[in-house]
């Protein structure tokens, strides 16, 4: 009888030992992921669009970062030439996220990289454009270079081909 409790309470410290280890690595990787909350604005000067396109490219966003969500209000310059604001929800559990507006819905998958340090969102919609669909795709690799700087690395595949473009943020 001794000898079996002896083995029951050398199991259970042997258990506790492991968790008291394990636990503090667990909560420290969930702590250490990059939070890009911020205002935002666009550095032309160091970023990479491509073949000088800035249609579309957001020029400043405001973003909130919790736990488990990730919300974007982004500025872009309109045709005319005036601003328009968008706004983008995702969640960071790897589960789809649905965002519309007046083009259609996209769907959106963002993911973690092991080390937390960026988050992949890749993105699928359909785009109606003169009563023809067309399919695009994006894949943005968001990382933070120091807490001011937001690298924000995309490529976009359409009909047309690849667009890839690196727009970096300074924090305000």
């Amino acid at each position: 009888m001794k000898t079996k409790s002896k083995m029951l309470w050398r199991k259970a410290l042997v258990l506790t030992l492991m968790l008291s280890f394990m636990l503090p690595a667990i909560i420290i990787a969930q702590v250490s992921k990059a939070n890009f909350s911020g205002n935002w604005v666009l550095n032309e000067g160091k970023s990479s669009l491509g073949d000088g396109r800035r249609m579309g490219t957001i020029g400043s966003m405001t973003v909130t970062q919790e736990e488990n969500k990730l919300n974007v209000a982004g500025t872009t310059s309109g045709r005319d030439g005036g601003s328009m604001t968008n706004t983008l929800a995702y969640t960071l559990d790897g589960k789809e996220s649905i965002n519309s507006s007046q083009r259609g819905d996209s769907k959106s998958v963002a993911v973690w990289s092991s080390d937390g340090k960026s988050l992949t969102i890749t993105t699928n919609r359909s785009i109606n454009m003169n009563g023809t669909s067309r399919d695009m795709r994006s894949v943005e690799v968001w990382s933070l270079s120091d807490s001011q700087t937001l690298s924000v690395k995309s490529t976009t595949t359409m009909q047309g081909g690849d667009i890839s473009v690196t727009m970096i943020y300074d924090k305000k």
